[in-house]
């Protein structure tokens, strides 16, 4: 009985470790969302596009292309 006992111990992960996996396992989805839209942004605008690199995260861009969607004809 006491050899199930140690090798229950031996193999548990320390407090930081099982933290740290809490948080990834929270945070994973939403970083990849993150990623999935900048890179959507990239392809979209620049690739398709045409358009220069920098001006990806102007808001002035889009603010212009609201405008052009959403503009009363």
């Amino acid at each position: 009985m006491s050899d199930q006992t140690n090798t229950r111990q031996g193999s548990r992960r320390p407090l930081w470790l099982t933290v740290v996996l809490a948080i990834l396992k929270i945070i994973w989805f939403p970083a990849a969302c993150i990623v999935a839209l900048i890179a959507g942004l990239m392809i979209g605008y620049v690739m398709l596009g045409g358009q220069p690199s920098s001006e990806v995260f102007h808001i002035q861009t889009w603010k212009h292309l609201f405008d052009l969607v959403f503009a009363a004809s």
